[in-house]
This record gives C-alpha cells, sequence and structure tokens, in this order.
C-alpha cells in the first residue's frame, strides 16, 4: 500500500509541534529509553558516566534532534519515493557506529517505544491510532535500512584481505 498522504501529514503536523519543545522532548526521550531498558545508558557517552541524564548536555538534545528529524525525512520519503533514502557517508556512518556499539533489533524497538511515547506526549490529545501507526512505519523503515547498513558493514569487517 504504501506510506499515505495522511500518514506524512500526520507525521509532519506532530514533528511541526515538537520543535517548539525539542529540549524537554529531548530529554523526555532519554528518559523513556532509560525507563524500558536501563542498560542502555552504557551506550551512549552522553549518559555512560553519569547518575542523572544531563539537562542541558548539547550532545543528548543533538542526538534526540538528530532521531526525531530522520524519522520525519523518513516519513517524507516514503511518501515521496517509496523508500528511506540516507546518503552514503551518512549511512555508512549510521551503520558503523550502530555496528560499534553492539545495537541489535531490541535495542531499535526500545528507541521506537520511547520515540512514540515522546511523540505522544508532544501532541497531547492530537495523539491517535493513526499518527503512531505512522510513526511507527517510518521509524520501522529508517531502521530496517540502518540494519541493512550494518549487515553490510559487518561483511566488510569480516571480509579476508
Amino acid at each position: 500500500m504504501g506510506f499515505s498522504e495522511k500518514q506524512e501529514a500526520l507525521v509532519k503536523e506532530s514533528w511541526g509541534i515538537m520543535k517548539e519543545d525539542i529540549p524537554s522532548l529531548s530529554l523526555y526521550l532519554y528518559i523513556q529509553i532509560l525507563d524500558i531498558f536501563p542498560e542502555a545508558k552504557g551506550l551512549f557517552s552522553f549518559l555512560k558516566d553519569t547518575d542523572e541524564i544531563p539537562q542541558n548536555n548539547p550532545k543528548l538534545k543533538f542526538h534526540a534532534v538528530k532521531v526525531f528529524k530522520m524519522v520525519c525525512e523518513s516519513a517524507i520519503q516514503l511518501r515521496e519515493k517509496g523508500e528511506v533514502v540516507i546518503s552514503g557517508s551518512t549511512l555508512k556512518s549510521l551503520g558503523s557506529v550502530h555496528l560499534q556499539k553492539g545495537i541489535a533489533d531490541p535495542h531499535f524497538e526500545v528507541v521506537k517505544e520511547a520515540l512514540l511515547r515522546t511523540v505522544e506526549k508532544a501532541v497531547g490529545e492530537k495523539w491517535s491510532e493513526d499518527m503512531k501507526l505512522a510513526w511507527s512505519e517510518a521509524y520501522d523503515q529508517l531502521a530496517a535500512t540502518i540494519k541493512t547498513q550494518m549487515t553490510k558493514e559487518a561483511a566488510e569487517t569480516h571480509l579476508p584481505n
């Protein structure tokens, strides 16, 4: 069926709302990640050596905004192209970093759930099952693209010289 115009509109609308409160939503995203999976703390350099989630940490905010934006851009690409396309160097970097950190399928699911909770908090009464499905689909397609690159990176790393 593909990604519908309505799904794209729902993601764009909620992203527009989210942009108004990035600092607190960034913090909320990581609170949710650690609520779901406390062991994730060691996967983020900006969380590793602290007992609290740093409120004003620019790296935390940068990473959260990157997640929000990439999922939103994925929604737009799914509508326009039918697939998620990430530029070569960005995709290679994403695959490499996620592979080095030992990120696996369950980790992607943790971030997805945390993202959905964050979007729901941001949009309040506008939250709906359709909006949840739109963000889920966009995230799943983005995650699949990253996982494919991770598999390529792993294969290249294990090639004999």
